[in-house]
């Protein structure tokens, strides 16, 4: 079997399985134990945590763990609301993930005044709307950071140094951007990110938010006041020492490799007839996702033909592949439904071979045109 749907979730790492069953069999004590177990287990999370702080230029104890991505966006959102009563305006995009837009809606209900912003053609906000939305009501924007279906990727420097002169929260959804952009919370001025271990060959089920010192908002969970107090519940040290040992796996060069192959397969796609990448190129896009439509050929026909042959894509996020609904991303990039219903996504990965790539393109090229021949629309 040969698996592009890296978007979704990615293999584990041999060391990071190496590290996490070291914490199963040895160091299993729990964190907030006083015995020597208890303080063995407290050194491997608060080694973790400065590893994943450095790697974006945090403080250690800006770093706080959770239970993934979605844990903390809804974190951000709702919380922040709730603290901060006296401004109710939040702004974000039409591309964010479902856990940034769910809580929106949910938000609304309660008062809150959402904004989403347009996005162009190839998945970039519009900044003249920013700024024009920006006022002294506004709480919080929130832009995911690379989308997780086109792999366009935001300035967030840009949209950091506007919103910080409006002395406004800024959070960024970097799960799948995340050691494979360089993301610096100082230089790029963010109040608040969303990381998490599984899109980077860590384990599922651990995730993180960079809050900032300054930022106002309510604990995500209380009980026995874990994590500062901040988010209760004995901490995944498990989960959490695997999720270190994947960004310290990380390697520059692994996203350069993913890079020329991103390339190389979007190139020999785009030699099929009527086909169409959707979202940004080059280094503004995600180094390992490939978004493509293929006119007259129906998406789930496509992929279905594919894993016929041992190949693993998706048509959409895995998060919303489930509701059989067309995919938001691809239609604020005004995709029409033919277009929609047409689209694949392939997002490869550090193990993804050229071999592979070409199996993937010889045998994608039988299947479009068998699909085409037997499709009611020409």
């Amino acid at each position: 079997m040969i698996y592009f749907d890296n978007a979704a979730t990615t293999r584990v790492d041999e060391n990071v399985v190496k590290a996490m069953d070291e914490c199963f069999l040895e160091n299993y004590g729990n964190a907030s134990s006083s015995h020597s177990f208890g303080e063995k287990a407290k050194q491997a999370l608060e080694n973790s945590r400065k590893i994943i702080a450095e790697s974006i230029n945090a403080d250690s104890e800006e770093i706080y763990f959770t239970s993934g991505g979605t844990e903390s966006n809804n974190w951000v959102l709702k919380e922040i609301f709730f603290a901060n009563p006296e401004k109710k305006k939040i702004i974000t995009t039409k591309i964010e993930h479902d856990s940034i837009l769910e809580n929106a809606e949910f938000l609304k209900k309660m008062g809150a005044n959402i904004i989403y912003l347009n996005v162009d053609e190839k998945g970039f906000i519009d900044f003249k709307q920013l700024e024009k939305e920006l006022d002294e009501k506004t709480l919080l924007v929130s832009i995911i950071h690379g989308n997780n279906e086109i792999g366009t990727i935001q300035n967030l420097e840009k949209i950091g140094a506007i919103c910080k002169s409006k002395k406004v929260y800024f959070h960024s959804d970097a799960c799948q951007s995340y050691t494979k952009i360089k993301i610096d919370v100082k230089k790029q001025n963010l109040d608040l990110v969303t990381l998490n271990a599984h899109k980077i060959h860590g384990p599922k089920g651990v995730g993180a938010l960079y809050l900032r010192k300054s930022v106002k908002i309510f604990p995500m969970l209380h009980g026995g006041g874990h994590e500062r107090g901040m988010r209760s519940g004995t901490e995944n040290v498990t989960g959490i020492v695997g999720f270190a040992k994947a960004v310290e796996n990380a390697l520059m060069k692994n996203v350069e490799n993913m890079t020329k192959l991103r390339d190389y397969a979007i190139q020999k796609i785009l030699e099929i007839p009527n086909t169409k990448l959707n979202g940004s190129s080059g280094t503004s896009r995600l180094c390992n996702n490939i978004n493509i439509s293929f006119r007259n050929v129906e998406g789930e026909a496509l992929l279905s033909s594919l894993e016929f042959y041992g190949i693993i894509v998706s048509t959409g996020s895995a998060c919303a592949s489930h509701k059989l609904k067309k995919s938001h991303v691809l239609k604020a990039i005004n995709l029409n439904d033919l277009e929609i219903n047409s689209s694949i996504r392939v997002t490869i990965s550090k193990y993804t071979t050229k071999e592979e790539i070409n199996y993937f393109i010889e045998k994608l090229k039988i299947v479009v045109k068998k699909l085409r021949e037997i499709s009611p629309f020409k």
